[in-house]
C-alpha cells in the first residue's frame, strides 16, 4: 500500500505532505523522513470547525474551549502521499479550480460573534481583531473562555488579525454575556495573573542580579588577595635590601677599622699581621652577636648609629621615636638656615620639654653634639658656636634624619 503520510524518524511526527516535511526540517534540523501508511487524522470540530490533527489536539481543543463533538474525516482525505514538491500554482489557476469545482468563488466574511462580549473585552483592553478572533475560536460560550483563549494563543502570528469564514457557515446563537460583577472579577483575575507573571520575572532578575553581584565580589576578594601578596613581597624585598645595606656598612667599618691598624703598626714599626691569624674560626654571623660596639668610621655614620640606637632602646614607643627625630631636624634645619640668631643655637638642658623629647632618649644629645653642639656653663645649656658651624655637617644630620623619619625599616635589623 503507498504511503499516506510522511513520519518523523527523529521525533515520530506524522506529517501530511512533502511541504510540511520541509517546514518540520527547517524548525528542527530533523532529516530522516519515511513513507507511512498511517494516516494523519483530520478531526473537526463539530462546533467551531476547527481541525485537529490528533487525539490529543482534540483532547486539548476540549479542555479549552469546552467542545466535545468531533467529526472524522480522516478518511476522506486521505490519499497515497507524493514525494514530489508541488509546483506552484497561480492565483488564475486557483480561481478557476475553484470556479470548477463549486462554480463561484467562495465568499469570506467576518464571523458574528456577540456584540456584548465583544465590547467587554474591548473595555478590558483587547483590540477588536483579537476579541473578535477569541470570540470565534472559544464558540462565543463567554468571557472566560475567550480570556482564556487569549491567554493561551497569545504567541501567535495571527492573533491580531481579523478572522475570515465562509459566508455560508453558521455561527451559533450568542449566550448570555457577564454580569457587571462578573465581569469585574474576571477583569481582576487577569490584572492578578499578569501580577504574578511580571513578579516572576522580577524574581528571576532578581536572581541574576545576585549571581553577578557574587561573581564581582569573587573578582574583587582576588585583586586583594593579589594586591596584598605584591605587597608583601614588596616589604620582604626591602627588608633584603636593608639587611644588605648594614652588612656593606659593617664590612666597611671592618676594613677601614683594619687599615687603621695597619698603618699604626706601621708607623711603629711593627711587622704586619698575617691576614690568616686575623680571622676568627668562628663564622662571620658570630661577629654581629658581639657585645663590643663597632665604632663609625666617619661622622655621618656616628649620626646615624646615634639614631638606630635611639630608635631600639624604645622600640616599643614608636610615637616617641618620630617625635624625637622629628625634634632633633627642627634643631639641625634653624641652626643652618638662621645661624646669626643665637636663640636658634642654643638649648637649654633642663628645660623639661628637651629632656622629654630628647634629653633622656639614648643617642639624643650625642647626636647634637656631633653636629657641632658642645655643652657651656656648667653643662647647663648645649651652644653651637657661630664660627663653628658646619653646613656640610648639618646638611649630612638633615639626610640621616629624612632618612630615618621616611625609612619604616629603618633601625629594624
Amino acid at each position: 500500500m503507498a504511503g499516506v503520510s510522511l513520519k518523523c524518524g527523529d521525533c515520530g511526527t506524522l506529517l501530511k505532505s512533502v511541504e510540511e516535511a520541509q517546514e518540520h526540517a527547517e524548525l528542527t534540523k530533523h532529516t530522516d523522513f519515511s513513507e507511512s501508511t498511517e494516516a494523519v487524522l483530520n478531526l473537526v470540530c463539530s462546533t467551531c470547525g476547527k481541525p485537529c490533527r490528533s487525539k490529543t489536539e482534540s483532547d486539548l481543543h476540549t479542555k479549552r474551549t469546552g467542545h466535545a463533538e468531533f467529526s472524522d474525516k480522516t478518511s476522506e482525505t486521505v490519499k497515497p502521499i507524493s514525494l514530489e514538491v508541488p509546483k506552484a500554482q497561480s492565483s488564475n489557476d486557483v480561481e478557476m479550480l475553484d470556479a470548477s469545482t463549486t462554480g463561484e468563488p467562495e465568499e469570506l466574511v467576518v464571523p458574528d460573534v456577540d456584540s456584548k462580549l465583544l465590547e467587554e473585552l474591548e473595555s478590558m483592553g483587547f483590540s477588536k481583531e483579537r476579541a473578535t478572533r477569541a470570540l470565534h475560536f472559544s464558540g462565543n460560550s463567554s468571557i472566560e473562555a475567550a480570556a482564556n483563549w487569549i491567554v493561551e494563543h497569545e504567541d501567535d502570528a495571527d492573533i491580531d488579525q481579523m478572522p475570515l469564514v465562509s459566508a455560508k457557515s453558521k455561527s451559533e446563537p450568542p449566550k448570555p454575556s457577564l454580569t457587571p460583577e462578573e465581569r469585574k472579577a474576571k477583569a481582576q483575575e487577569l490584572k492578578e495573573r499578569a501580577r504574578k507573571k511580571k513578579e516572576e520575572e522580577e524574581k528571576r532578575m532578581e536572581r541574576e542580579r545576585e549571581k553577578e553581584r557574587i561573581r564581582i565580589g569573587k573578582e574583587l576578594l582576588e585583586a586583594k588577595r593579589m594586591e596584598e601578596e605584591n605587597e608583601r613581597k614588596r616589604i620582604i624585598a626591602l627588608r633584603k635590601a636593608e639587611k644588605e645595606e648594614e652588612r656593606r656598612a659593617r664590612e666597611k667599618i671592618r676594613q677601614k677599622l683594619e687599615e687603621d691598624k695597619a698603618e699604626r703598626r706601621r708607623k711603629l714599626g711593627l711587622p704586619a699581621e698575617d691576614p690568616a691569624a686575623l680571622k676568627p674560626p668562628a663564622p662571620v654571623v658570630e661577629e654581629k652577636k658581639s657585645s663590643l660596639p663597632i665604632r663609625p668610621a666617619t661622622k655621618a655614620e656616628q649620626m646615624r648609629e646615634c639614631l638606630r640606637s635611639l630608635k631600639q632602646s624604645n622600640k616599643d614607643d614608636d610615637a616617641k621615636v618620630k617625635t624625637a627625630f622629628n625634634t632633633l631636624l627642627t634643631y639641625v634645619k634653624n641652626a643652618a638656615t638662621k645661624p646669626d640668631e643665637e636663640k636658634f643655637r642654643k638649648i637649654r638642658l633642663s628645660n623639661a620639654a628637651f629632656q622629654d623629647r630628647v634629653g633622656k632618649l639614648e643617642g639624643g644629645i650625642k647626636f647634637l653634639e656631633l653636629c657641632g653642639f658642645e655643652k657651656v656653663e656648667g653643662d647647663e645649656f648645649l651652644f653651637l658656636p657661630r664660627d663653628k658651624i658646619d653646613r656640610a655637617v648639618l646638611n649630612s644630620a638633615g639626610t640621616e634624619l629624612n632618612s630615618a623619619i621616611n625609612n619604616p625599616f629603618f633601625g629594624v635589623l
